[in-house]
């Protein structure tokens, strides 16, 4: 591991280690450990932050995301199928299947303050289409299609109070901010909250604090965005790899961030010259994240 020391919002690599599309990190507080899938390579990976000890896991097909879940375990969204992970025994469940009838697979996914796993879908094929949803998933094996009409759905994030919902298309490029109500996990009166472009980042994964403010790894241009509220640019970090994916808060007191990044269709050549690229980084910050919610077992 590599030293996490530094000041606030000054990026540092964690681990000397590569990963083809690095995506979905997420902070589980009771084990102090850090989780993030690389997609392509189908594999689920952990990092205990205290001690450095590293665990790998290999699934059937893409792993495009996953929430931690009330009862120790992980539910995991492979290429069709949403399954429940035991990271202790390796015991593998499966919950249902997004059968959608198109070349697609899962990305961006989150457990909302609803307790439920939502899930987003991409066009599989290179030359991306609007075809993509975005579902709700909850323990009874039910999929409901929320909204539909994407190429990449991604950027899922809720603020403080659970009430507003974030959701970007990252070829939109876009963010929508939606009412959210967390009871029942309606969702209503969809408002365009950013219009993003690859000189500022298109937007990847997202995460929000607890002032409310949304981050967003600009993909497409090296950075890490904070904007507030109201959509006004309040900070724009530049990462040590030119494509990060995705950020989450973690540590004690949730004021760090971890983001993935990807070196996906990298030649050797750009390898080179981006040896950072598709590393994991953490970076502190003066504001603390809001903490991951976890997917309740026995909704239905």
């Amino acid at each position: 591991m590599s030293d996490m020391s530094g000041g606030l919002y000054e990026p540092k690599v964690l681990l000397d280690e590569t990963f083809t599309l690095g995506e979905c990190p997420n902070w589980d507080a009771q084990n102090n450990r850090l989780y993030w899938t690389d997609i392509l390579n189908c594999q689920l990976h952990a990092l205990d932050v205290a001690t450095g000890a590293r665990k790998t896991w290999t699934f059937d097909s893409e792993l495009g995301c996953f929430g931690l879940t009330d009862q120790g375990r992980l539910i995991v969204a492979l290429r069709k199928d949403i399954i429940y992970f035991d990271p202790n025994t390796d015991a593998r469940t499966k919950i249902a299947t997004i059968d959608d009838g198109i070349n697609s697979r899962t990305n961006d996914g989150k457990i909302g303050p609803d307790g439920a796993f939502w899930v987003g879908t991409m066009d599989d094929d290179a030359d991306k289409q609007p075809i993509a949803s975005l579902y709700r998933i909850t323990a009874d094996g039910k999929i409901d299609e929320k909204v539909t009409g994407f190429k990449i759905s991604n950027g899922l994030a809720w603020s403080p109070d659970g009430r507003k919902m974030y959701h970007s298309d990252s070829r939109g490029p876009w963010v929508n901010r939606w009412d959210f109500d967390v009871a029942t996990g309606a969702v209503s009166n969809c408002q365009r909250y950013l219009d993003l472009d690859d000189r500022l980042g298109r937007p990847d994964g997202g995460a929000v604090d607890v002032e409310g403010c949304y981050w967003s790894a600009g993909v497409s241009a090296g950075n890490l965005n904070r904007f507030a509220p109201d959509g006004k640019l309040l900070l724009s970090i530049p990462m040590p790899m030119p494509n990060p994916t995705m950020p989450c808060f973690g540590g004690e007191d949730m004021k760090t961030l971890y983001v993935t990044s990807h070196q996906e269709n990298y030649s050797a050549e750009k390898c080179a010259t981006f040896p950072d690229a598709g590393k994991l980084v953490s970076l502190r910050v003066d504001v603390p994240g809001v903490p991951v919610h976890r997917f309740v077992e026995g909704r239905r």
